[in-house]
């Protein structure tokens, strides 16, 4: 009979090791689903009192920089670039290049955010004196400040001693959220105006 204290883990070689029970992995894997929740119900908030607030606003429909292109194309390169190298670290090979450029895509997608915010600024598109500029800026740069921690995260797996499968995997995946809510946000910035929120919401003008 064996009487040590140390408990046993059965693992599956056929799973990724986020998705072995009572792993680290398996662990870091939900907290990082528990902390997508909370920061979409952030959002969530955000754009529904941008969309509430539109209703009631005489403003005029935003003509987004030409940058925002750009820095989606970058958001987009960056996740397929870490998705490719979570691939490459499971199957044995060297991650590094792709996960570099996975970082080096992030950094560009924020300094182009700030290139988009000047050209606004020189436009005359300030956070004040219309309800859609203002949430504009607030919600581009909250989502900048989550890119950024994610950099901070990338860095931090960047300093362990070897770049294993799953950590890479737990990076791309929060970058594959970061894409989505990115293309959420600007489909709602880009297209939606007062009058389509008047018209969903069954608002008289």
């Amino acid at each position: 009979m064996n009487t040590g204290n140390a408990a046993t883990v059965s693992l599956n070689p056929a799973l990724p090791a986020e998705r072995q029970s009572g792993t680290p992995a398996q662990a870091a894997s939900v907290g990082l689903w528990f902390f997508i929740a909370v920061v979409c119900s952030l959002f969530g908030l955000f754009l529904a009192a941008y969309v509430m607030r539109l209703a009631e606003a005489e403003g005029y429909p935003l003509a987004l920089p030409w940058q925002f292109w750009l820095s989606t194309s970058l958001l987009v390169g960056g996740s397929v670039a870490l998705q490719r190298s979570a691939g490459i670290a499971r199957a044995g090979g060297d991650a590094r290049m792709l996960w570099r450029i996975g970082a080096a895509c992030s950094l560009g997608f924020v300094l182009v955010q700030l290139w988009a915010w000047d050209a606004l600024a020189a436009a005359h598109v300030l956070p004040r004196g219309n309800p859609a500029a203002s949430f504009l800026y607030v919600l581009t740069g909250l989502h900048a400040l989550h890119v950024l921690g994610g950099v901070v995260a990338w860095a931090l797996v960047a300093r362990t001693r070897q770049l294993t499968a799953w950590r890479i995997a737990l990076v791309a995946r929060y970058w594959h959220f970061l894409l989505a809510l990115w293309l959420v946000l600007y489909a709602t910035l880009g297209l939606l105006t007062p009058d389509i929120v008047r018209a969903i919401c069954g608002v008289a003008r």
